[in-house]
């Protein structure tokens, strides 16, 4: 009891920490969370009582982050058991966000990042605390703590002789599904460059830098050109820096914090560059970048890479305590680092002049190295139908009980959430509960091979790169092709709970044996159905 006791005060802690606007004064915040409050009303499921009995489907959930305690309260919620492994301790629920800086805030707008129905925002952009917060309060919610296993590695998932899964060895029980919520940020990434063991001054990760750095009056020179630099430049200014310096190898797409410019660039239903995105392109230099046009990348578009999302880099840059510098890393010196400066342009590595950026500070904006999800089968990565190359780019053709949900994307916008957790969780559940729905490797392969053949043009990988209005195709396709999914349209898409028809499914099943269908599990293996 005693960590569940701190794990609630420190979650109360976070509250407090975060800036609460005043709702009457911001009318369309006020809107916004009475929204938020008929979500909650209208589409949580209800969280089930201490003596409720959860029946099977059991599904086994691999990562406390905003995923995995996500799709488990969806489980949860919807009457079937759950459990949680996480391989940190408590102080990592919460994933990559309990593991960045204080000064950490949303990116896009939060309408964009409800990934519950029961999440409440208190503003646009709420900062780590606050979300963090939240997914404490899931957690509690939807009864979790109990069913959480922390300091728990997941090393090997395999079927035992009924086809059932064990996770790393009996002793953990047995379940009929597999969510793996591992996420695309593993430990923090810190490449050797030439003489770092040189440079007189500090140098940090940009995920360690509170408690750990004292940026004030200094010069601080940022390592990287994405999200992470981004991120520690607002560190940096909080903390009163001197004077910042972003050294960026490659040019990423910069796009505002407004929900109207990011809701319409997710709009893209191709998930590709098309003939038309020369306009959004136009509009983001012309409106957004303005006298800073040549920051633009000159030859990416907006739809091959996942954007950067803020709005107040383009002012600091313009007050001049910020520079964002186009450059090669060569090494470091004693003073700072040494850079191979390019224009516009060119590619890394090309011509260029040298130069030398001093600095009293050095954050590796690096990035994370990326999860591994190497515990799965080998059956789970034949080529060419291995991750991303998914069915759903969650599915892996041979096993339709394993739905691996924001572990496998490369590039995209608008995929954190809002929806798209919940109705992987719930086709997951529906291929569990209903054989009939649940599709046979021949046709999983075959979705992959349109997709692929429908994003041929795409300048990156058909799987790269997805817009989240491409995604809702992917689900919309996925209910819509087979007709005994119909029947749980309402269920997968809005997760109303009074549609799981597990009636007719029972119906359906006297069916299933006169026609000699039946579901009987194979050994080692869980082939749908699907007619």
């Amino acid at each position: 009891m005693g960590n569940f006791e701190l794990q609630k005060t420190q979650s109360a802690d976070m509250e407090s920490q975060s800036r609460v606007y005043n709702s009457i004064s911001h009318p369309f915040l006020f809107l916004f969370q009475i929204v938020q409050w008929l979500l909650d009303k209208l589409l949580s499921p209800n969280p089930p009582g201490p003596s409720t009995r959860l029946g099977r489907p059991r599904i086994a959930v691999i990562g406390a982050g905003i995923t995995g305690v996500t799709s488990a309260a969806h489980c949860i919620g919807h009457g079937f058991d759950v459990t949680i492994f996480e391989a940190g301790n408590s102080d990592q629920l919460g994933g990559i966000w309990s593991r960045v800086n204080n000064t950490s805030s949303l990116q896009i707008h939060s309408i964009m990042y409800r990934f519950h129905p029961s999440v409440k925002w208190e503003r646009g952009y709420p900062d780590r605390q606050q979300i963090l917060s939240q997914v404490r309060e899931l957690w509690h919610r939807y009864g979790l703590e109990s069913r959480t296993r922390f300091n728990t590695k997941v090393d090997h998932v395999y079927h035992d002789k009924g086809g059932l899964w064990i996770v790393n060895d009996p002793s953990q029980g047995t379940f009929d599904g597999i969510i793996s919520a591992i996420g695309t940020c593993g430990e923090p990434k810190i490449p050797h460059m030439p003489g770092m063991d040189k440079f007189r001054g500090e140098i940090h990760h940009s995920s360690r830098l509170t408690g750990a750095c004292s940026a004030k009056d200094k010069t601080m020179i940022i390592i990287g050109g994405g999200a992470s630099a981004v991120e520690a430049l607002e560190f940096a200014h909080e903390e009163g820096a001197k004077k910042i310096y972003i050294l960026a190898r490659s040019d990423k797409w910069i796009i505002p914090r407004n929900p109207i410019w990011n809701m319409l660039l997710a709009m893209n239903l191709f998930g590709q560059e098309t003939f038309l995105s020369w306009i959004p392109e136009l509009l983001l230099r012309k409106m957004f970048y303005r006298d800073l046009e040549d920051l633009a990348p000159a030859n990416k578009g907006i739809f091959t890479d996942t954007p950067m999302v803020n709005s107040d880099i383009m002012e600091k840059l313009r007050s001049k305590r910020a520079e964002w510098i186009r450059c090669d890393i060569e090494g470091f010196t004693e003073r700072g680092v040494k850079i191979n400066r390019r224009a516009k342009g060119v590619p890394a590595g090309g011509q260029g002049r040298q130069d030398e950026i001093e600095g009293d500070v050095v954050v590796m904006a690096t990035g994370f190295a990326r999860p591994k999800l190497d515990f799965l089968p080998d059956s789970c990565f034949d080529e060419p139908y291995d991750p991303p190359n998914w069915y759903l780019q969650t599915f892996p053709p041979n096993h339709p009980s394993i739905s691996c949900i924001n572990s496998t994307y490369k590039n995209a916008i608008g995929t954190v959430g809002n929806w798209h957790i919940g109705i992987y969780t719930r086709i997951l559940l529906m291929f569990l509960v209903d054989p009939l729905t649940r599709p046979s490797p021949f046709w999983m392969k075959r979705w992959i091979d349109m997709t692929r053949m429908l994003k041929m043009a795409s300048p990156v990988g058909p799987f790269d790169f997805f817009t989240y209005l491409e995604l809702v195709w992917w689900f919309a396709f996925c209910v819509a092709f087979n007709p005994f999914r119909w029947k749980w349209a309402l269920f997968v898409f809005f997760g109303l709970g009074f549609m799981l028809p597990r009636h007719v499914v029972a119906a359906e099943d006297r069916i299933r044996n006169g026609l000699g269908v039946r579901a009987e599990r194979n050994s080692g293996e869980d082939v749908g159905l699907s007619l």
